[in-house]
C-alpha cells in the first residue's frame, strides 16, 4: 500500500491498525481551498506536520473549518519533491507516548504544497491577492529571519528577492496593490517575540516603500506565539513500524542540504501552541483542537516560563553534558543520577523561584511534565548532539534571563549552583574532548570558529553570549572555577557534578 489518495479507500483496514483518519471529503476540501485560499504556511517541516497540520485536521474533523492549508517551501528546497508530491500531500504523524505505545494519524489537511519556484510563485500571487486569505504562518527557524544586507537595498521585484521573506515582501506588495486587505502573519518559530522578529524583517525589506511600510504597520497583524513539541528527525523504528503496517516507500532521505525528510514525522505526545489572538481577517477556531489563544502579555509569560525555566535550559544542560559524558540519547541522561539531579536543581530549586506565571498554564505542572514524562520518554529518539546545536545563541535566553531575574529580585545571583554548573559545562564542552579524554565533534554553531580562538575567561566576560554581565551578577569567578575543576583530567566532569550536586 502506498501513501496516496488511494490509501484513503482502505479506511476500514487502516482504522483496524490504529490509524486516525480524516473524517471529511479530502477531494472536496482541496477544491474549496483552490477556490478560496484562507491559510498558507511557509516552512512545511516536521513541527508543522506533527503539530500544526495535525491540529488543523482535528478542527476539520469536527466540521469547524472548510478549507485546508496551502504549504510552501523556499525556492530550491527538496521538501515538497521528497516528502509531499510523491504522497499526494498526505503524511503520517506518529505521537510517541512516554509510557509506551503511540497514536498514528494519517493527515490530509494540507490541500496544496508548492515551492516558491516559478509555478509555485505564480500560485502564491493568486493566493496573496485573494480576498479570502486570512493568514500566513511560518516555521522557518530563527535563522530564517536574518536578512542579507544586500537585499534590503534592491528594488522590490521578484528578480531581486532570493530569500523566502524577500519573496513574502513582494507578495505583500501585490496584496496591497490588489486592495490592501488585512491579514495576520503568524510566526510559530521557537524564538522570543517571534512576531516582532518577522515584522522587523519585513519592514527592513520594505524600507524605501512608504506605502508598503504603512500597510505592514496598519493592516497586517504579527501575533506572538509559543510553540512546544519535541520533534526529532525521522526515526528508523517508526519507519519500520509503518512498513509492517503495509506502507511502502517510508524510508527517510537526506537532501544535499542535510535536511532529513520522510513521508512521516515522529514526535512526543505532549504539545502546546499559544497564540496572541490578533487576526484582523479572521482565523480558524483552533482552540477546538487544543490551541490556546490569549493576549500578548500571557503569550510572553508562557514563552518565558518554557524557554527560561521549565524546558529549554534543562534541554541545553543535558545536551552539553551529554556530549561530554558520552551519551547518545536525551532520555538516557535522565537515568544518570547526577544529571537528573542537575535538571531538578535548575528547574525546581532555582528556576521556579523567578518563573513567570501565565495563568493559563501552571509553571510547576509544566515542569513536572517535562522532568517526569517528556525528557525521560525512551520512545523519543532525540540526541544531545542535536540539542547542542547553536548553543551560543541560546544561552542568553535559556540561562541569562533567570540570572537577571535573580539579580533584580535578590541583588545577586551568587546563590545559584545548577545554572553555573551548566555554564561551566558548556565551556568544558567547547574543548571538544569528552570526560574520558576522547575527542568528539562539536555541534554546529555560528560562533564556533570565533569561540575556538577565545580563552574561557574571554568567553565568560562576553555579555552578548550570556545576556548578562556575569561579574556583576556574582557568577563570573564561580563559573570559571567550576570550569577549572571540570578540566583537571579524566573523570573530572563527573567528579565535579558529584561534588556540587551531592
Amino acid at each position: 500500500m502506498k501513501l496516496n489518495m488511494d490509501a484513503l479507500k482502505q479506511a476500514a483496514a487502516l482504522r483496524e491498525k490504529g490509524y486516525r483518519l480524516p473524517e471529511y471529503d479530502v477531494e472536496a476540501l482541496r477544491r474549496r481551498t483552490a477556490e478560496k485560499p484562507q491559510w498558507v504556511h511557509f516552512g512545511p517541516g516536521n513541527i508543522f506536520r506533527a503539530h500544526i497540520a495535525r491540529a488543523h485536521q482535528e478542527l476539520l474533523n469536527q466540521g469547524g473549518f472548510d478549507t485546508g492549508i496551502i504549504a510552501y517551501a523556499a525556492k530550491g528546497s527538496e521538501t515538497i519533491a521528497r516528502a509531499y508530491a510523491p504522497f499526494d500531500n498526505l503524511s503520517i504523524a506518529v505521537s510517541l507516548k512516554a509510557g509506551g505505545g503511540m497514536d498514528k494519524y494519517l493527515v490530509a489537511s494540507v490541500a496544496e504544497a508548492h515551492t516558491l519556484g516559478d509555478d509555485g510563485f505564480a500560485r502564491a500571487k493568486e493566493i496573496f491577492t485573494s480576498a479570502s486569505l486570512m493568514m500566513a504562518s511560518f516555521t522557518i527557524t530563527e535563522k530564517g529571519y536574518a536578512r542579507p544586507s544586500y537585499e534590503k537595498d534592491l528594488p522590490l521585484t521578484p528578480e531581486n528577492r532570493g530569500t523566502l521573506l524577500g519573496q513574502i515582501a513582494y507578495l505583500l506588495k501585490l496584496r496591497l496593490e490588489a486592495g490592501g486587505r488585512p491579514m495576520a502573519l503568524v510566526s510559530m518559530d521557537n524564538c522570543s517575540h517571534n512576531g516582532d522578529k518577522l515584522k522587523a524583517a519585513l519592514l527592513e525589506l520594505a524600507s524605501g516603500d512608504a506605502a508598503l511600510t504603512e500597510y505592514l504597520e496598519t493592516k497586517i497583524a504579527f501575533p506572538w506565539t509559543m510553540i512546544d513539541k519535541i520533534t526529532p528527525r525521522p526515526d528508523r523504528r517508526v519507519w519500520e513500524m509503518l512498513e509492517k503496517d503495509g506502507f511502502e516507500d517510508m524510508a527517510p532521505v537526506v537532501t544535499p542540504r542535510g535536511t532529513h525528510v520522510a513521508p512521516f514525522v515522529n514526535a512526543e505526545e505532549k504539545e502546546y501552541l499559544v497564540i496572541e489572538d490578533d487576526f484582523p481577517a479572521g482565523r480558524p477556531a483552533l482552540e477546538k483542537a487544543g490551541v490556546y489563544f490569549a493576549d500578548r502579555e500571557t503569550v510572553e509569560k508562557v514563552e518565558k516560563m518554557k524557554v527560561t525555566v521549565c524546558l529549554n535550559p534543562l534541554h541545553t544542560a543535558l545536551a552539553v553534558f551529554g556530549c561530554v559524558l558520552g551519551y547518545d540519547a536525551i532520555w538516557k541522561e535522565t537515568e544518570d543520577s547526577e544529571l537528573a539531579k542537575l535538571i531538578r536543581v535548575i528547574g525546581y530549586d532555582e528556576g521556579l523561584k523567578v518563573a513567570p506565571d501565565p495563568g493559563i498554564l501552571s509553571p510547576k505542572t509544566f515542569l513536572d511534565e517535562v522532568v517526569n514524562d517528556r525528557l525521560p520518554n525512551s520512545f523519543l529518539p532525540d540526541t544531545p548532539q542535536r540539542i547542542a546545536t547553536d548553543t551560543s545563541h541560546k544561552i542568553a535566553v535559556r540561562f541569562g534571563e533567570t540570572i537577571r531575574a535573580y539579580v533584580e529580585k535578590f541583588g545577586t545571583a551568587e546563590s545559584l549552583t545548577g545554572i553555573p554548573l551548566a555554564l561551566a559545562g558548556w565551556l568544558r564542552y567547547l574543548q571538544g574532548v569528552d570526560d574520558e579524554g576522547n575527542p568528539f565533534t562539536l555541534s554546529d554553531d555560528p560562533r564556533l570558529e570565533t569561540l575556538k580562538k577565545l580563552s574561557p575567561e574571554e568567553i565568560a566576560a562576553d555579555e552578548d553570549i550570556f545576556g548578562v554581565n556575569l561579574k556583576k551578577a556574582g557568577l563570573y569567578e564561580k563559573v570559571l572555577a567550576l570550569y577549572g575543576e571540570m578540566s583537571q583530567g579524566k573523570g573530572a566532569v563527573r567528579a565535579t557534578l558529584k561534588k556540587y550536586l551531592g
